[in-house]
């Protein structure tokens, strides 16, 4: 068989830099976040900012996202270091494989902790809301910090977002 190229995911329409999105799925469901662009791999890169709201940078779907009419100036940011690969996991050095008796029931709870993350990744978040941040009114800062709901009676078909 031949594998076919993988084209470039089309960004929607609606989706442009600065706009607001709502997100449906995952821990950050409900809130809302800036579009800062759209990686090689068709991934949306978004960010709360993390300030306002608690979302970090990182990466989406659009499927699992509601493009807003809201757009918010963005600065000019140089986002060229923010590919597909800052966004992976590290490597784990953890062995695989049939362990001895003695491994077995020996607690693995110093391997089972979380990886630290370097601090380059907060000096990069910082970075990029200083940016963003520093041209936020109090008003975009309380739409980004309040989620999404819906209540009994509201008929989402009819909302315009």
């Amino acid at each position: 068989k031949v594998k076919l190229p993988q084209n470039p995911t089309k960004l929607r329409k609606s989706i442009t830099p600065g706009t607001v999105l709502i997100l449906l799925s995952g821990r950050f469901k409900g809130k809302r976040a800036i579009f800062l662009k759209q990686l090689e791999s068709g991934l949306l890169m978004i960010t709360g900012p993390y300030e306002v709201n608690g979302v970090p940078l990182r990466r989406v779907n659009q499927r699992y996202v509601i493009a807003t009419s809201t757009k918010i100036p963005l600065p000019s940011l140089s986002l060229d270091k923010f590919q597909d690969d800052y966004f992976r996991p590290q490597e784990s050095k953890k062995k695989f494989g049939k362990k001895q008796d003695d491994e077995f029931f020996a607690s693995d709870t110093e391997e089972l902790k979380k990886p630290e993350l370097p601090a380059e990744y907060f000096q990069n978040q910082k970075e990029v809301d200083g940016v963003i941040v520093s041209g936020l009114d109090e008003i975009y800062k309380g739409y980004l910090g309040n989620k999404f709901t819906l209540n009994d009676g509201d008929r989402p078909h009819l909302m315009k977002f």
